[in-house]
């Protein structure tokens, strides 16, 4: 098989769909021991039957606190990027000829860190949930269209890679495939290879999906009156209830001072009733979040049908300032809901006075999906093009573990996935959360990898387990990777993978990542340029050429 045009297949699923979904014989994998991930930070510990164990430094974590401290010493380590004080997050500038632009005030982001290099010999195993969130990367773009550099807290490489199309096979007949492909990385120097995981679930055509139950839960409250808000809110939902069959159920709460019911329980084919009850709301008063999520989930509960799909979409710009406030506590409040099977869509708005935070983590914790809408072209993407991956969820708690070779790796590093992390030892412990997965949804993950010399042989095992979320259950899957899986230069990969490179190095650069090294947006133009010609059919390909060029000029 050509490399430059296929994908390594590693392994799909053996469980069957629909009927023969009851005849599925989970596969076995023994686990190996292994430690939690390296943190950030200057000591490193990790836990021993309950102990706290001090690692010796290493030549990965010197590099990365020389970064941090801005220390003059020299790391031993082959790659000696240049301190990114090109790209100091308070040198924002306009494009030439352009006024600048006034930054958003009261926007909540938080910074997760960045991966480090993780020795083999220290932890081989890479484990981390699944994540098809895509908030990050529109949250960016508007910020880039309005002519603003991001702050890079609001980057998370992850969604950047996952909001654009892998084209990878959807799975005959099987829950999911697992691909992997790789190349050496153009960006850097030291020898690293860039690997991507990719996991493709099934895809299930409108007509077959199962009804919904839908509970709207909107925010009416004063904020959302900025940049008309609410009126992208109410054109993004008429978008949705157009695509509602007969057998749909709509029901609509919305809070601001306080919550109250707008809409009970009726039929998709009562879409002018339901349109109507969206287009009477204007703002009001103070932001009640937690009485309008406790209100949606409580009409949610009471119209659950069985074997239908159950789900409340939050539309909001994620403040909250009346009564519980905090995002943790907000999103331990709809944990229960989410476990006996009420999933949550958080779909934010506007910008200024706009909480990432608490959006994200009520979607993680709420067993769904975050997205960010800042034009109708994404609303019809979320609610139109991709209705069905929006509303059914096809896989629970899933999650991924990555086996590298310590014959073969001599050091990795996931790029993003930051807020993701599981400990190795809980990739089957199935109390602990992890990731949720739509109908037809793609996840990737990019690593940078680095070989001994002269090593061939197995590059790593990828294991994927998730919870059947009809029947709860579990089912795992495995395959292996080679070096010679792997492409013998970066020109030599397919177009996808190499976008699926260009994309994370833009987000690395953006949030100012010490592993962007050397790399420029005018460098990055040019790999963004050359993809948008050779992959003419996807405008999401020309529009990231047009945000990486945006992205240079704001810099000059």
């Amino acid at each position: 098989m050509n490399t430059r045009h296929a994908l390594i297949v590693l392994i799909v699923a053996a469980f069957v769909l629909a009927a023969c979904a009851g005849n599925a014989e989970q596969i076995s994998v023994t686990r190996q021991a292994g430690q939690e991930p390296l943190p950030q930070a200057t000591e490193y510990f990790y836990e021993e039957q309950g102990a706290q164990v001090e690692v010796t430094r290493v030549v990965t974590e010197q590099v990365v606190v020389t970064a941090i401290a801005g220390a003059t010493a020299e790391p031993s380590s082959p790659y000696q990027p240049q301190p990114l004080a090109t790209y100091s997050p308070a040198a924002t500038a306009s494009p030439v000829g352009m006024p600048a632009a006034t930054p958003p005030i009261d926007n909540f982001f938080e910074d997760y860190g960045v991966n480090p290099f993780v020795p083999t010999s220290y932890d081989h195993l890479s484990t981390f949930a699944l994540d098809v969130d895509t908030a990050s990367y529109s949250v960016v773009r508007r910020y880039l269209r309005d002519g603003l550099m991001p702050p890079p807290e609001a980057v998370r490489v992850e969604e950047f890679v996952n909001y654009f199309d892998q084209e990878y096979p959807i799975p005959p007949e099987v829950a999911f495939a697992i691909y992997a492909d790789g190349a050496p990385s153009p960006f850097h120097y030291d020898g690293s290879y860039l690997l991507r995981i990719g996991v493709q679930g099934y895809d299930v055509p409108e007509a077959q999906r199962p009804p919904a139950s839908l509970t709207f839960v909107i925010d009416v409250s004063g904020s959302m009156a900025q940049e008309n808000r609410l009126e992208l809110v109410k054109q993004s939902l008429e978008m949705l209830v157009d695509r509602l069959r007969p057998d749909d159920v709509v029901a609509i709460a919305v809070y601001g001072t306080e919550a109250r019911v707008v809409l009970e329980p009726t039929g998709g084919n009562d879409k002018g009733v339901i349109l109507g009850a969206i287009y009477t709301l204007q703002p009001e008063g103070s932001t009640n979040a937690e009485a309008g999520l406790q209100l949606g989930y409580q009409m949610a509960n009471a119209a659950y049908r069985p074997g239908a799909i159950n789900r409340v979409i939050l539309a909001s710009d994620g403040v909250a300032n009346v009564g519980v406030t905090n995002p943790d506590a907000l999103a331990e409040q709809i944990r229960g809901y989410a476990d006996s099977g009420i999933t949550l869509t958080t779909v934010g708005f506007g910008m200024g006075n706009f909480n990432d935070v608490l959006m994200e983590q009520l979607a993680d914790q709420g067993d769904g999906n975050y997205a960010y809408v800042d034009t109708l072209a994404e609303a019809q993407k979320l609610f139109v093009e991709d209705l069905t991956s929006t509303l059914q969820v096809i896989a629970l708690d899933a999650r991924v573990q990555v086996d590298f070779n310590p014959e073969v790796v001599s050091q990795y590093r996931l790029i993003g996935y930051e807020n993701r992390a599981v400990a190795d030892p809980d990739f089957r412990n199935d109390a602990v959360d992890a990731g949720e997965i739509g109908a037809g949804h793609t996840v990737t993950a990019l690593y940078a990898v680095q070989f001994y010399p002269g090593a061939t042989g197995r590059l790593a095992t990828v294991q994927l387990r998730w919870q059947e979320p009809q029947t709860r259950q579990v089912q795992e899957i495995n395959g292996n990777v080679n070096t010679w899986d792997l492409a013998t230069s970066f020109d030599a990969a397919t177009p996808r993978y190499q976008l699926a490179v260009v994309v994370s190095q833009f987000a690395e650069l953006l949030r100012y990542s010490y592993w962007a090294g050397d790399t420029s947006y005018s460098q990055l133009s040019v790999y963004a340029e050359r993809l948008a010609a050779q992959i003419p059919y996807d405008e999401e390909v020309a529009e990231f050429a047009g945000l990486v060029a945006q992205a240079g000029q704001l810099r000059r």
